[in-house]
């Protein structure tokens, strides 16, 4: 029997419990020695990071034992943890742990880990990321970060070889430095012949989709690179991915024409567009050793495209679309032959590793669903539209509609609704199964996550519509969505919410300082003061960021200031609630802090939950919970619902 009760009264069996333990999707894919390998992440232990090894139709094996943890620091988001190699003993997996930082050695089958690293002095700490084989598999080639003084930016970033007898965990001697040829570097790659070095390379004030450098270089006598040339990419062009072709060639997915397409390079620069389309086939390069594309070794190349996979023929140029259930696959792959292993995930799918056979099209599942998986009724049908803001240009976002078999709202009653902005804000958000937001659908609560502005997957342009905007388009595009979704009585407009973390955080309280649109909104690990976080309140990969974001100081001070929450707080159009982790480099509690300092004494309501041991993202399953109950008590107090079962949260003034 159907309940009539009014939207965000709804009862639901999706607890806060359940989508804390679906908040840790399987990543890093490799293959080797007929395995498959993933990480994946420990809510209920921490939120450490192990590793797992499997093949279809057998039990994944895990690699790594509690508490080992194949996490990094590099850039603080991380990069690639590891990687598998053939020794003399077999095969070995190579990876970086959380709690020393350091690179350790462990059995591909398990066993205990030996250090790979020396062990950081105190002075300065050292951090790995982006490992792969050296070409004899003696070495472990990475990027290794070096910190040299007390501020964020105080850092030194090498392409480094470790030898994988060990001698370096007591002798840092025996490490060799490939190159150091820019602030930031990734993808250490050896020619075919083992002639030349390729690497990808940056430097501020460009992020890496703004513009970045293929390098190649002559390896010397002594194992290291010399003089290098740039043979694709420049201040506005972005490779974020490449592989050699043979010794004279490489692959490159790069952005010339303002779209991410496969490229074949020369070693004298001469580029040639394998497939020219308007799409973007590459993204972001926010984590080292993230994968759009994968040579398949017979002029084809498998891709990776905002819909699906498709594979690629060099001499025809012509794309071939692979139908397959799942369209969203992260940027994670491993070639085995004809079997392809990646990520994957749908509207009613969580990400899970899966391998699809090229030969017969067959995609075989690799990991199970994760348990507390919402039951598929509960689930809510996802629509995606787009919105036309007030500059004509089309704003794509995905609505989710309340949905729960038991219930059903009272005639002519309109739901609550809650945009949801996603972080980067050079990111995006694709129609997969979220947890979080079926939290709130099954409750009655509508969700609709926007792609705005400066989203990627919709090429430079796109991306550039927030170039100096931030704070702008990111907040008229989101309330576009909102108001549409009002207008046309989908959504209840004196019922709208916002919430977002990091950027998405920014964007949350930006939007409640600056338009009236919303009643409320929840800002997790939340920009609130550009000018502290653009003045060394932040860590060495975004240390820049906001000059393409909003401008360059000091010649933009001024728009800094207008533009902050924390200078804002006197136009909250409604309350705001603020949840961050107390060991976040990325968005410090300190701009929580300078917030809740300028609203004191101003009779606004607001609530403030700070959780131990979390950083940019929360891992731990308790605390993800609490924020989930904490969020709903919030927007329930706000939007004019009783939610039941949760904790009820104060709110202050």
């Amino acid at each position: 029997m159907v309940t009539v009760l009014g939207y965000g009264n709804w009862t639901s069996p999706i607890s806060a419990a359940d989508a804390s333990a679906v908040t840790a999707p399987p990543h890093w894919v490799r293959a080797h020695g007929g395995f498959t390998y993933w990480t994946e992440g420990r809510p209920t232990e921490g939120g450490r990071v192990t590793l797992l090894r499997g093949r279809a139709g057998a039990a994944a094996e895990q690699v790594l034992a509690a508490p080992w943890s194949a996490r990094n620091r590099l850039h603080e988001y991380g990069g690639a943890p590891y990687t598998v190699l053939t020794t003399g003993d077999g095969d070995r997996v190579a990876f970086t742990d959380w709690a020393d930082q350091r690179i350790h050695l462990v059995d591909a089958a398990g066993g205990e880990p030996v250090p790979l690293t020396p062990a950081p002095e105190r002075e300065h700490g050292l951090r790995y990321g982006d490992l792969r084989p050296g070409p004899d598999g003696a070495e472990i080639w990475c990027v290794r970060e070096t910190i040299t003084g007390d501020r964020p930016t105080d850092l030194l970033r090498e392409l480094i070889a470790i030898p994988v007898s060990g001698a370096a965990a007591t002798d840092p001697a025996a490490i060799r430095v490939l190159a150091a040829s820019h602030r930031f570097m990734s993808a250490p790659q050896a020619s075919p012949d083992g002639r030349r070095l390729a690497w990808i390379g940056w430097n501020h004030p460009a992020m890496p989709w703004d513009g970045t450098e293929l390098c190649v270089a002559e390896l010397t006598g002594d194992g290291t690179a010399g003089p290098h040339r740039v043979v694709a990419g420049g201040a506005a062009e972005s490779v974020c991915q490449f592989a050699w072709a043979d010794d004279h060639s490489l692959y490159a997915m790069t952005d010339p024409d303002g779209w991410w397409n496969l490229h074949r390079v020369s070693l004298d620069g001469t580029q040639r567009a394998l497939h020219r389309a308007e799409a973007d086939y590459g993204g972001p390069l926010w984590t080292l050793g993230a994968a759009w594309f994968v040579p398949l070794g017979d002029g084809r190349h498998l891709l990776r495209g905002r819909t699906g996979l498709a594979v690629l023929s060099e001499d025809t140029g012509e794309l071939t679309a692979l139908d397959l259930p799942l369209p969203v696959w992260r940027t994670t792959f491993a070639r085995d032959g004809d079997l392809i292993t990646g990520v994957a995930a749908g509207p009613a799918t969580a990400p899970a590793v899966a391998q699809v056979d090229l030969s017969t099209g067959q995609l075989t599942m690799l990991t199970d669903q994760p348990a507390g998986l919402p039951d598929p009724a509960y689930l809510p049908p996802v629509v995606e539209r787009i919105f036309t803001g007030p500059d004509g240009v089309g704003v794509p976002a995905y609505v989710y509609l309340p949905h729960n078999p038991d219930f059903t709202a009272p005639d002519g009653e309109r739901p609550p609704f809650l945009v949801h902005v996603h972080g980067g804000p050079t990111g995006e958000v694709s129609p997969t199964l979220s947890a979080d937001f079926a939290y709130f659908t099954s409750r009655g609560i509508g969700v609709v996550a926007v792609n705005y502005g400066g989203s990627s997957g919709y090429g430079r342009a796109f991306r550039d519509r927030l170039r100096e905007a931030w704070g702008v388009v990111d907040v008229q595009d989101c309330a576009t969505v909102a108001e549409a979704l009002a207008a046309e009585g989908t959504a209840d407009p004196l019922r709208l919410g916002i919430r977002g973390g990091s950027a998405g955080g920014w964007t949350t309280a930006a939007s409640l300082t600056s338009v009236a649109t919303y009643r409320g909104g929840a800002a997790y690990f939340p920009v609130l003061d550009l000018l502290s976080f653009a003045g060394g309140g932040t860590h060495d990969f975004e240390s820049r960021y906001l000059d393409g974001l909003v401008g360059a100081l000091p010649e933009a001070e001024a728009r800094y200031r207008e533009r902050s929450p924390s200078n804002r707080v006197d136009q909250l159009a409604g309350p705001i609630l603020l949840l961050q982790g107390l060991e976040d480099q990325v968005c410090p509690p300190e701009q929580c802090d300078r917030f809740l300092e300028a609203l004191a004494g101003k009779g606004i309501p607001h609530a403030y939950r700070s959780f131990e041991g979390e950083q940019h993202g929360f891992r731990r399953a308790e605390n993800i919970q609490a924020a989930l109950e904490a969020e709903l008590s919030f927007f329930g107090q706000t939007l004019g619902f009783s939610p039941a079962g949760v904790p009820a949260l104060e709110l202050r003034s």
